[in-house]
């Protein structure tokens, strides 16, 4: 009896003891001070639109009139500037307010400015060598004009000499990746959107101990996010006593700012500068489909070993820089490979370019990449995306590419994970279906794969999707293949897909709920901002 009576104790002690984790918790303070800011806001419009019923209609007009010419004339995609020119000239009030709000963030431009300082600083490590692209420029003149803009104005050379093995579903990519990891002998980077513990997680986090242990440098870099919804906030300091470095990008703050909006949706892996791994898998069950979401998840990864994986060691160098603000004059230790030899049966044809991109220096390199290749497509561009938010280029560049007689298919998902995202796409099908673009879903589930491919002589695949957030928002990054043998797998995984595909027609879409066709039309109007 005295037993039960101290066991009723201890809960109930554990029970207030959870009540005050909860009332003075983070995620409380975290809302409670957002609740605050956005009050303030709200106050604030409000006064300011007491100003407006106050002196008159015609000076909320003109300020209104003179912010449209300036909107008109910024470096931006047409599509921002419609969904910016809509709320400031419907509604002078709040349109003007929002904008200059937007625009006076100035943590995002302290943020875009050390970015830029560390790309100056470091771009030596990525000079374009001159024998690699004149054998390219030999070979294919039009792609060597695509690499030219992308090392003069991105710094993203192209190189030869590198292996590409191509993972058409995310198993695989596990399976293989733990080998690697368990290979490793100086150094393990690793930067990804989403992180979450599952027998994926923490499988891969047993071989980093052990790694840790042995003396290998291990670095780990997540996005944010993941401290709201899936690691604990405190994570960094626990990987940090079992010797791993931890960094977190862009933190979630209990603050309304629009740097909130810039996530790091990269993926990238790389072993002793020997090897490297992109595409869209995350650290998560799901993408190995051991936990089920949206039916079967399929999604791709890809592997370098060679010369380019020189660029992602450098680029995970730099957003290392960027999140624990300590310069690092001197990457070369990372770029070296001591005693390493590249097995001589690796395939090392072809060209290979390495890049990323940057919501934050106003060149949107996945989107130009992308528009590219579809201009560039003579026999036929295959597309896998997640989501389809297209912007007046993107959507032209498709149709153009349909109507002169190139075979234009995407692979969509038929299982949605964001049914808001899928609404939007389906607004597009009928402009594309008209225009001859075959568009197919996948039908046991979800593809989360983000890819390119065109004339078995070019490939992209990566982290960007093709919407508005991964081309102009997001930081992001993938490998471009030119001339690559990687490429007959690559368009292979595309012919088993549809093998599981149905074929979307005009009927489809007229089949679907009419608001589920009038919402998709109406978010439109915002998907820029979404």
């Amino acid at each position: 009896m005295e037993h039960m009576k101290e066991t009723m104790e201890n809960v109930k002690g554990k029970g207030k003891r959870g009540l005050l984790r909860l009332i003075f918790g983070r995620t409380t303070f975290f809302l409670l001070f957002t609740a605050l800011q956005i009050t303030a806001l709200i106050w604030l419009y409000l006064w300011l639109d007491e100003r407006y019923k106050a002196y008159g209609y015609s000076a909320f007009i003109l300020i209104s009139g003179f912010l449209a010419v300036w909107i008109l004339n910024e470096k931006q995609n047409a599509s921002f500037k419609m969904a910016w020119l809509v709320p400031v000239l419907l509604f002078p009030v709040f349109g003007t307010f929002f904008y200059v709000f937007v625009q006076l963030q100035l943590e995002t431009k302290i943020v875009a400015r050390r970015i830029a300082n560390i790309r100056e600083r470091t771009k030596g490590y990525l000079a374009q060598n001159q024998v690699v692209y004149e054998k390219l420029e030999k070979k294919n003149k039009r792609t060597a004009s695509l690499c030219r803009y992308l090392s003069d104005y991105c710094q993203f050379p192209v190189y030869n000499k590198t292996n590409l093995k191509y993972y058409p579903i995310g198993e695989l990519f596990f399976k293989d990746l733990l080998e690697e990891l368990k290979g490793a002998r100086r150094f393990i980077f690793l930067e990804y959107f989403i992180i979450q513990p599952g027998v994926m997680w923490d499988s891969i986090l047993a071989i980093l101990e052990a790694k840790a242990r042995e003396g290998v440098e291990v670095r780990i870099l997540y996005d944010g996010m993941n401290s709201f919804s899936n690691l604990p906030h405190d994570y960094p300091k626990h990987l940090e006593e079992k010797k791993i470095h931890c960094r977190i990008f862009n933190p979630i703050r209990p603050a309304v700012s629009t740097s909130q909006n810039n996530r790091d949706h990269r993926k990238i892996l790389v072993v002793d500068g020997h090897t490297a791994y992109t595409g869209g898998v995350n650290l998560a069950d799901e993408y190995i489909n051991r936990r089920v979401r949206f039916g079967h998840w399929k999604d791709n990864a890809i592997r370098l070993k060679g010369e380019a994986v020189r660029s992602f060691t450098v680029m995970f160098l730099q957003m290392w820089e960027v999140c624990s603000r300590e310069q690092n004059d001197d990457y070369s230790a990372y770029l070296e490979l001591g005693d390493y030899f590249y097995p001589p049966e690796l395939n090392m044809e072809g060209f290979v370019v390495p890049f990323s991109d940057s919501p934050m220096d106003g060149e949107p390199v996945g989107h130009q990449l992308y528009l590219d290749i579809i201009y560039q497509a003579r026999k036929y561009v295959y597309i896998m995306t997640p989501y389809l938010v297209l912007d007046d280029d993107m959507l032209t560049a498709l149709s153009f590419a349909a109507k002169r007689g190139v075979d234009t298919l995407i692979i969509m998902p038929h299982i949605p994970d964001k049914k808001y995202a899928f609404m939007l796409a389906h607004s597009y099908y009928p402009e594309l279906i008209e225009a001859g673009v075959r568009i197919y879903e996948y039908l046991p589930g979800f593809v989360h794969s983000k890819t390119f491919v065109s004339d078995d002589d070019r490939a992209v695949v990566g982290s960007i999707n093709l919407d508005f957030r991964s081309q102009y928002l997001n930081f992001e990054c993938g490998v471009f293949a030119c001339k690559n043998p990687v490429i007959r797998d690559i368009r292979a995984d595309f012919d088993d897909t549809l093998r599981e595909c149905v074929r979307m027609t005009m009927d489809s879409y007229w089949s679907l709920p009419f608001i589920q066709r009038f919402c998709g039309r109406a978010l439109r109007l915002i998907a820029p901002l979404m």
